[in-house]
């Protein structure tokens, strides 16, 4: 008899099956003479569409609402359908007698498997593989320790209760809102507070006044000290006490010093990494994840991306010193080299068992790996990694701070200097010492002058996508509620989404046109703001998903049963429905323009996307669109920047910021002729991939892309 093995991807898949001895490629899956590995493409098996319960609800029509069939159904997701029938093949076969399920080890692994298995109907045995890597050494130990699938159904349960609770709550609330407006409107339990949140950000920002403050700096020939008061709004009283002190020389009152110890900072959990990959690079949260993926599946360099814990078990430690030998890129290379040779022990500023669910914190993995084979980017990312697990594992940068106060009448100054004892893990880094001279108490200083500081109170930012990650992790100073138990809880629950879910929220937010980049960071759209004055104001607070995390969480526990979880969605959703249904307040396009639609003759909107623009019709039952311009793969000769494609017909021609133009015709027989454009097969694969790129962006600056496939009344 043999084991079915049944992973996420083909990629992990695939490397599974090498390190179990599967040889026999075949269609969708690999056997050998134990196991078969077959694999997912990410879900083969969904919730289904309302329509699948009744053929009227392929109409949008808000009388219809709320809908709540009594149980949800599961279907194939129909261009994954093949892979699926393989996979249920390989399930059914009379020689497989155990399932192993080997998907991502977290909530929504669990449900990719279980809901194939669910729809395969099988009764065979289970087993689960839960495994931090895809090393060959985490394969084999995880397969020496497989776990009773029975173990982790209560992962299951919460991962179900999750998806059917955003059925029921999304469905219902885009659909009213959608109808009830007649205009694309997407609402959700996380994407919505994360707008309110933008929203709050920038009101704060139109409301801010700046006011001015004024300071004292003094100025010797060998330092200077800053007024031990700080700041002062009162400009009379710090223009007093200047013209008080004027002339008069410093008398030292103390000098003191401290030794000081400084740990490096946390291991990377995936949401702090992709802070810094935007700070750094300005990679968008959801290009960190992907570069994170390949890292992790492909070249089997860094353990799981999607983890939200910053520490390591006590059980890794003993693996650390092997994760160092493979570490070979300079300047690193040298310190892991010395830390091999110590006995690395598990400090508590990177060892606590108790602050790791499913997943430790993101580090190298233990096995070799060719960094030759990195894209740039992908190096970029892995030494952002390997240099914080280094730095974690090298002794705290020790220093002594030194704190100078003078005194002059009765007003004092202060300033501080430090001195490094030793470097520690600032060794991977610039590290800057700033020593006092030397001084005794009563001393007195010769003082040059006396400067009045002017400041002036700064707004608040716009969030930008590492900033927003921020918040949507901690969003506790944007709910308005005094509760304080509420506010734990959403301390508790990991705030807005998962680390595995943020990025696609963000990226939804932009597609939905609900927010936009400019020069100074991210702004909510007029579409936006008027989404948050009509959608539910119980959508809008994050501690709705703040009390939604905690339940999965106990279910995930066994502590609650996730029917009743379900069943309070049904009743929570009723109540929106009814509020929106109820509602008197209207939308209003600020975007209309004066062209007519030539399907159906309503004035077009004009929609600025990340690709381009367009005019779309403002009725979404006929949606028709117009492309006016959109960003191409083109690269201006003179920049090298890419060019936008405007106009249409014979009239296209292409713009770039730098005010470079050429028309299209001119630029395609430039292409053909110039001779890095290579051979008339390098050319149409050039074209080819342009149409290709219109066609996607068409679809993503489709603002009711969400609604395709969906039969609309006309």
């Amino acid at each position: 008899m043999k084991k079915l093995v049944l992973a996420e991807k083909p990629s992990v898949g695939k490397e599974i099956a090498r390190v179990l001895g599967c040889t026999q490629n075949r269609n969708g899956y690999i056997e050998g003479k134990d196991y078969i590995v077959t694999w997912a493409l990410g879900h083969l098996v969904t919730l289904a569409d309302p329509d699948h319960y009744d053929r009227k609800y392929a109409n949008w029509h808000l009388e219809d609402l709320p809908i709540l069939p009594e149980r949800l159904h599961t279907v194939v997701i129909k261009k994954s359908g093949k892979q699926f029938s393989t996979v249920k093949h390989q399930i059914l076969r009379d020689d497989v007698n155990e399932i192993i399920i080997a998907t991502d080890a977290g909530r929504e692994g669990e449900l990719v498997a279980r809901w194939i298995i669910q729809k395969v109907k099988s009764k065979k045995s289970i087993k689960r593989l839960w495994i931090s890597s895809v090393t060959d050494k985490a394969i084999k130990q995880g397969f020496n320790s497989l776990k009773p699938g029975k173990s982790y159904l209560n992962l299951y349960h919460a991962a179900v209760a999750r998806a059917e609770g955003d059925w029921y709550v999304g469905i219902n609330a885009t659909r009213a809102l959608t109808t009830k407006y007649n205009t694309s409107l997407s609402c959700g339990r996380v994407q919505t507070p994360t707008l309110a949140m933008i929203k709050t950000k920038e009101d704060q920002i139109r409301q801010f006044r700046p006011k001015k403050y004024y300071g004292i700096t003094c100025q010797t020939n060998s330092i200077k000290l800053q007024w031990a008061e700080g700041q002062s709004f009162n400009e009379s009283y710090v223009d007093e006490i200047i013209s008080r002190i004027k002339g008069e020389n410093l008398v030292v009152k103390s000098i003191s010093s401290k030794h000081k110890k400084k740990y490096a900072s946390r291991l990377y959990d995936l949401t702090e990494l992709q802070r810094d990959a935007y700070q750094r690079y300005k990679f968008s949260p959801k290009k960190t994840l992907s570069i994170m993926q390949r890292l992790y599946e492909y070249h089997k360099a860094l353990t799981y991306p999607r983890t939200d814990s910053r520490y390591l078990t006590d059980d890794i430690v003993e693996t650390l010193g092997e994760r160092l030998k493979y570490i070979s890129i300079m300047p690193y290379r040298e310190h892991a080299f010395k830390l091999q040779k110590q006995d690395i022990k598990a400090e508590k500023h990177f060892v606590d068992n108790s602050k790791v669910s499913d997943h430790h914190a993101i580090i190298p993995t233990d096995e070799a790996v060719i960094v030759q084979d990195f894209s740039f980017e992908e190096r970029q990312i892995y030494e952002l990694v390997v240099k914080r697990f280094i730095e974690v594992l090298l002794p705290p940068y020790e220093y002594e701070e030194s704190t100078l106060v003078c005194q002059v009448n009765d007003v004092e100054f202060k300033a501080k200097g430090t001195r490094t004892i030793h470097e520690g893990f600032k060794a991977l880094s610039e590290s800057s010492s700033k020593s006092l001279p030397l001084l005794n108490k009563g001393d007195k200083i010769s003082v040059n002058q006396y400067l009045k500081d002017v400041g002036e109170t700064k707004a608040p930012s716009y969030f930008n996508e590492a900033t927003l990650l921020t918040a949507m992790e901690n969003p506790i100073p944007f709910v308005a509620s005094d509760d304080k138990e509420l506010k734990q809880v959403l301390g508790q629950s990991g705030g807005l989404g998962t680390v595995a879910t943020r990025a696609d929220i963000i990226e939804k937010l932009y597609n939905t046109e609900v927010i936009e980049t400019k020069s100074n960071g991210i702004h909510i759209t007029n579409k936006g703001r008027q989404l948050l004055e009509v959608a539910p104001n119980a959508l809008k607070s994050p501690l709705l998903t703040a009390e939604w995390e905690l339940k999965l969480n106990k279910i995930a526990k066994g502590e609650l049963d996730h029917r009743v979880f379900i069943q309070e969605m049904k009743t929570y959703t009723e109540e929106i429905l009814s509020g929106i249904k109820g509602s008197i307040l209207e939308f209003k396009h600020d975007n209309i323009t004066s062209t007519k639609c030539p399907e159906c003759g309503k004035l077009m909107m004009k929609k600025k996307g990340k690709h381009g623009e367009s005019l779309v019709c403002q009725d979404r039952n006929c949606n028709h669109r117009i492309s006016l311009s959109r960003v191409t793969n083109a690269r201006c000769p003179e920049c090298h920047k890419k060019l936008t494609l405007r106009g249409s017909g014979d009239t296209k021609v292409f713009v770039c910021k730098c005010g470079y133009k050429e028309k299209l015709s001119s630029f395609e027989k430039r292409k053909k002729t110039s001779s890095k454009a290579g051979n008339k097969k390098d050319y149409m694969n050039y074209v080819k991939k342009q149409k290709k790129a219109e066609d996607e962006n068409r679809q993503k600056n489709n603002p009711f892309a969400s609604l395709s496939g969906l039969k609309l009344d006309k």
